[in-house]
């Protein structure tokens, strides 16, 4: 089913998916989309939605088993809180990308902005997971507490992070395909020894990204990624008083 948004705010549109699915409809179609936000927010069902044009900030937050493909660039905070489901995004993306995100898959083509899995957790058996093919802008992987983060800077030729990676960060992981110089990084993150584990989390999830973008998992996975976990569980324990 296909909906035409052209003039439509956020809530219209999110009446019309819903409609659609209450309708036993599997694949739903957005057409002239142009910075509406909220598109899917806080949806839980088996749906398959194709976004053409701009979403806007806050796409498939709190959402919970829905696939989104967003046929080109979308904005900033998408999968805010979200459980479950699937993002892919065919172009570039904005900042605070997977802020507070605890489980799903938000997968981007291109660039992303700043403090880009802001906050990431993983929630009981959730495990949130953010690939990125291009670069990062600084703060990335701020205060993250669990969950998994691939950088593979596929679209420049120099540092595909900026700095302050993992400022704050007390969980989870973050891969960074190439070399990272420490100054790079924040306090609370270190560069951390590779391991058998490590070789399946990237071939069963930067497999899944290759084959929904076409790309060639073999020649990218071939390079030397980087590991960077926390120094510590509690980096901020001896601030409080108990």
């Amino acid at each position: 089913m296909e909906f035409d948004c052209l003039g439509l705010n956020h809530r219209r549109i999110n009446e019309k998916i819903r409609w659609a699915i209450s309708k036993g409809k599997e694949r739903i179609i957005l057409t002239n989309v142009n910075g509406q936000r909220y598109i899917a927010s806080g949806l839980k069902a088996e749906v398959r939605i194709n976004i053409r044009g701009t979403p806007g900030n806050d796409l498939a937050a709190f959402m919970d088993g829905p696939v989104i493909e967003v046929e080109g660039n979308a904005q900033d905070a998408i999968g805010n809180t979200m459980n479950q489901g699937k993002v892919v995004v065919r172009g570039d993306a904005g900042d605070v990308l997977g802020y507070g995100m605890r489980g799903g898959r938000l997968y981007i083509l291109g660039d992303v902005g700043y403090r880009v899995g802001i906050h990431m957790k993983a929630y009981k058996d959730l495990l949130p997971i953010l690939i990125a093919g291009g670069a990062a802008k600084d703060y990335l992987g701020e205060y993250m507490a669990g969950g998994i983060i691939i950088l593979l800077g596929l679209t420049t030729n120099r540092s595909i992070i900026g700095n302050y990676v993992g400022s704050g960060m007390h969980g989870g992981v973050i891969y960074i395909r190439g070399k990272v110089k420490k100054y790079q990084l924040g306090r609370e993150v270190g560069i951390r020894k590779w391991t058998e584990i490590d070789d399946k989390i990237l071939d069963k999830y930067l497999g899944e990204y290759c084959h929904d973008f076409n790309l060639n998992f073999k020649k990218i996975r071939k390079k030397k990624f980087t590991k960077l976990a926390p120094v510590s569980y509690r980096p901020y324990g001896k601030f409080y008083a108990y």
